[in-house]
């Protein structure tokens, strides 16, 4: 998945009305402002109300799903191998959301400031902050990608990471 991929994608969606915001490690390279290792997918969330549009969106554009772990997240994938990881939220009044969990009763906080604006190829983009990024990737066995990326964070923003 390149920068122009992430970008024309946005746009489609923006056009099918959807607010998302990019999380993962293409929400790590917006938030420093340039893309620092291959993706292969491409990790949004958005408003739950959203999911008809954007699933509808991605079809028209050739995708198709290839993973339903639906209340929590599911992929669509393009035949030519882009995906796309779709985080479903529920928002509350105050601007704060959360997401379904794979553990019952345990959702995943969003505050109300981890909707922020990073960079893609010099393009302003909806994603999540360094401290949502954070948080996104706890609880599961890193793999050396997530563990570059948050040494990437530790350097760029002088967090704290999980590894």
């Amino acid at each position: 998945m390149t920068a122009e991929h992430v970008l024309a994608l946005l746009a489609l969606l923006r056009r099918a009305g959807a607010d998302v915001w990019i999380a993962g490690g293409w929400g790590v390279d917006a938030l420093l402002g340039e893309r620092t290792r291959t993706h292969q997918d491409l990790d949004l969330a958005f408003r739950r109300e959203d999911e008809a549009a954007i699933v509808a969106a991605l079809a028209a554009d050739g995708f198709a799903e290839t993973e339903d772990q639906r209340p929590v997240r599911h992929v669509m994938t393009a035949a030519d191998g882009r995906a796309v990881d779709l985080h479903p939220l529920v928002f509350a009044a105050d601007g704060s959301a959360w997401q379904e969990s794979f553990v019952p009763g345990r959702p995943f906080p969003y505050p109300a400031d981890c909707f922020v604006t990073g960079t893609i190829a010099g393009t302003p983009v909806p994603c999540l902050s360094v401290a949502q990024q954070v948080l996104f990737h706890t609880g599961y066995a890193p793999r050396p990608h997530d563990v570059a990326d948050m040494e990437r964070l530790r350097r760029a923003f002088g967090v704290r990471t999980p590894y």
